[in-house]
């Protein structure tokens, strides 16, 4: 038995941040951000809007798409470090909106690489028996922890939501064939938000609320991030014994396009094979790729039996992959 992908959806805010916007805002141009980040617009949600109000729609597309009415669904799963609340879990308005019954619901916090860790979570629930329809959503909204006066991480944060429904399929060949999870906490202040959590409540007038803001040494990621994320997709295609020139997609955690097209030299992934679009959406973090997978599903380019590789790169340090056959 395989765990398969039978429905996504994704959905964005209407609001477009372009580079040109940010020429009025700090000290940049727009030949400076697309030559180092390749990004050249992204959606930033209003400010009555929160995370919900993107995964839910997602979530909504992704079960319209599946055919699989939402009281069919018996879990419910959101990858996010932006959730509505501290608690109680995003994943449960999700469960609630989709008419979800009881089902399990819970939010996973691993960053960019959150919704493979996601993917893996839910198959190995499903293949242990313990769930039959899985929801899995990816979303942020960024923009509300972004300090929009630091030049350097200003102008790569987008948000939005993408989601997929898994179910099990008695095909052994086709649905999720390996999935790699990792992380390394002695790297966690590389990529960190540190306040907000029980280290540094903001809970008082006089606290530093500028703790709120993510924070990121982006040189330092830069050479780790490309040689784990090149390592994790080897890992995942070895184990199940499917070359380079085998996969038919290959879709990266869109953080920079520098990260990407330096990840798919080195594991030499064909011309045009690569899906990028960092360009419009820029590092929407757990988002990026369930949002990349929809567009691709959407728009018929993948295939029964394509070879679909996924690999990401995040906070905490953690990093993974995932290989399916379509």
């Amino acid at each position: 038995m395989r765990t398969r992908i039978i429905g996504t959806g994704r959905a964005v805010p209407d609001t477009v941040l372009t580079n040109a916007d940010f020429e009025r805002m700090v000290d940049t141009s727009d030949e400076w951000i697309t030559t180092r980040t390749g990004i050249k617009e992204r959606r930033i949600a209003n400010g009555e809007q929160a995370l919900s109000d993107f995964a839910i729609p997602a979530a909504e597309q992704a079960l319209e798409m599946a055919g699989v009415d939402g009281s069919d669904v018996d879990l419910v799963i959101c990858a996010t470090v932006t959730a509505d609340t501290v608690f109680p879990a995003t994943s449960t308005q999700i469960q609630h909106a989709i008419g979800a019954g009881t089902a399990a619901a819970f939010d996973i916090s691993a960053a960019c690489t959150g919704f493979i860790y996601g993917l893996g979570i839910a198959d190995s629930m499903i293949r242990g028996g313990t769930a039959t329809t899985a929801v899995v959503v990816g979303g942020e909204v960024l923009s509300k922890i972004t300090d929009y006066t630091e030049r350097a991480t200003a102008v790569l944060f987008g948000d939005g939501a993408g989601a997929a429904v898994l179910r099990a399929s008695p095909e052994e060949d086709h649905g999720l064939l390996s999935v790699a999870l990792h992380s390394d906490g002695s790297l966690g202040k590389l990529i960190y938000r540190p306040g907000g959590g029980s280290r540094h409540p903001i809970n008082s007038a006089d606290s530093d609320h500028s703790l709120t803001y993510l924070r990121m040494r982006g040189n330092e990621t830069f050479k780790i991030a490309v040689r784990s994320l090149a390592e994790v997709s080897d890992e995942v295609l070895t184990a199940c014994g499917i070359g380079h020139s085998e996969v038919r997609w290959f879709i990266p955690h869109q953080a920079n396009r520098r990260i990407i097209d330096a990840v798919g030299q080195r594991l030499e992934i064909p011309d045009g094979h690569t899906y990028i679009n960092v360009d419009r959406y820029g590092n929407t973090s757990a988002a990026s790729i369930p949002i990349a997978l929809d567009e691709l599903n959407r728009d018929g380019k993948i295939a029964r039996g394509d070879i679909v590789l996924v690999s990401a790169f995040g906070s905490g340090l953690t990093w993974g992959a995932g290989v399916m056959r379509w």
